[in-house]
């Protein structure tokens, strides 16, 4: 049975969309059959794997409504065994509608049970607040991973975060885990990213993945080709550091994998 990865920080511009893309895509390369969940109405992780996101008529938005089955949302990539439910701004809409739905929280989570069979890794991408869309995510996961910029107010928020993740341990699902906290855009020439590293590892350290996700052009670059960084260019940093990173993750999952 596969494990679902929640990828959440209610802070924008952590490296949360390119962790989910790449991360997908370096486990699809090892040979893991893998569906990635684009939850954020943004719909960068869709656009991020070559999909033109006005194209897309069935997505996130139709399998949180219920209004068609998860395998009605799923469509191919070009990335080696990776699928995709992909996401489109309507799905902006889907916080407001499913406000007054009973269970609301678990649409998710009861709309991919069946799928869990299909994959060893689902990956879910989540929008950048911690609404009902994140809740969703949170609550239909095993385990969430939580990108950390290696910046000045990388800790800012990652306490709320946290709590959010305890309340929903405590009400939504006792079984989720932490995966790990993954240090991003990391620039070893800064005295400031090397101090943001020894402050999270002295924080929290066990939950802090060793691989560290390094600042690197090809990576910034990748999107606007709508490739992963495997894809884009397998020999650069980048490339290597999320290689690694689903070595790690591989390794830290020995009993499901």
């Amino acid at each position: 049975m596969g494990k679902i990865i929640a990828i959440a920080n209610q802070k924008g511009g952590v490296g949360k969309t390119t962790t989910t893309v790449n991360l997908a895509a370096s486990l699809g390369v090892l040979e893991k059959k893998v569906l990635l969940i684009d939850a954020d109405p943004q719909a960068n992780a869709t656009s991020g794997l070559g999909i033109d996101v006005e194209e897309i008529e069935i997505g996130t938005y139709q399998l949180l409504e219920h209004t068609k089955n998860a395998k009605e949302t799923i469509i191919s990539t070009d990335s080696p065994n990776l699928d995709l439910i992909p996401s489109h701004i309507d799905l902006v809409a889907i916080e407001i509608e499913l406000v007054d739905k009973n269970e609301r929280e678990y649409m998710m989570k009861k709309a991919i049970l069946d799928l869990k069979d299909d994959y060893d890794y689902i990956l879910i991408d989540c929008a950048p607040s911690l609404g009902l869309l994140t809740l969703n995510a949170l609550t239909a996961a095993d385990s969430v991973i939580i990108p950390i910029q290696c910046e000045y107010f990388a800790l800012e928020g990652l306490g709320k975060l946290l709590n959010t993740i305890k309340s929903v341990q405590k009400i939504h699902n006792p079984e989720l885990d932490i995966e790990g906290l993954l240090l991003t855009m990391f620039d070893s020439r800064l005295r400031l990213s090397n101090q943001v590293v020894e402050e999270v590892r002295k924080h929290f350290s066990d939950m802090v993945f060793d691989t560290i996700i390094q600042r690197n052009v090809r990576l910034s670059e990748a999107p606007s080709y709508g490739e992963s960084i495997i894809k884009y260019d397998a020999s650069s940093k980048g490339a290597t550091n999320y290689l690694n990173l689903a070595n790690e993750l591989l390794k830290k999952n020995k009993e499901t994998v």
